[in-house]
Order: C-alpha cells, then sequence, then structure tokens
C-alpha cells in the first residue's frame, strides 16, 4: 500500500520549487492540510488558463488532469464548481506567459 502525502506538505514543496525558478504562484484557497484536494490554475496572462487537480489512477498512481481550460472566467467558474462540492480544497495560481507550472517535473507530477 503506497502512503500519500499530506496535502500541505506538498504544497509547500510546490511553492518552493515554482520560488526557486522564480515562477510567480498564489495561495488562492488554503485546503485541508492532512487531505485536501489540490486545483493549479496556470493563468498565462492573456485572459487565458488552464486549471489541473491531482488524481489517483486505479492502480494507484498519482496524476494531473486537465479540468477546464479556455477564457479566465470560464476556468473561474470551474473552480467554483469544485469548490462548492469540495470546501477542503487548495486551489493555486501559477502566473506564467509561457503556462509553466513544473507540474510534469520529478517530484511533482503525482
Amino acid at each position: 500500500m503506497q502512503s500519500r502525502l499530506k496535502s500541505g506538505f506538498w504544497v509547500a514543496a510546490y511553492l518552493r520549487r515554482l520560488q526557486l525558478n522564480d515562477i510567480p504562484v498564489y495561495v488562492v484557497s488554503h485546503g485541508d492540510d492532512d487531505a485536501g484536494a489540490v486545483l493549479v490554475k496556470a493563468n498565462t496572462l492573456d485572459g487565458l488558463a488552464k486549471l489541473y487537480q491531482r488524481s489517483y489512477t486505479l492502480n494507484g498512481t498519482r496524476e494531473w488532469l486537465e479540468l477546464a481550460s479556455g477564457p479566465d472566467r470560464d476556468v473561474e467558474e470551474a473552480i467554483a464548481r469544485q469548490r462548492n462540492f469540495d470546501p477542503d480544497i487548495w486551489v493555486l495560481e501559477v502566473e506564467d506567459r509561457d503556462g509553466r507550472t513544473l507540474l510534469d517535473e520529478d517530484g511533482l507530477s503525482g
């Protein structure tokens, strides 16, 4: 059985990794430190954005799923729907014109 990393710990490591790469990030919503779901909004500062959620596959591996993409207001609506469903959710907004989130890097990909 694979143990799961606490959400607060993962978020702290992610924020630090972004900081080391000079990528601005904001904690829009502080979720449950132990088991809160994590949403990452990639804002490209041109009116467009993408929304990712950390998810688990049937075999227990972790991956990032794209929940929404398009105009910023549409992505914000998707976040609002998720927050209505789960009030303990983390929402992180990454601002990078190139859309870098680093979610595909070792240690962050799942």
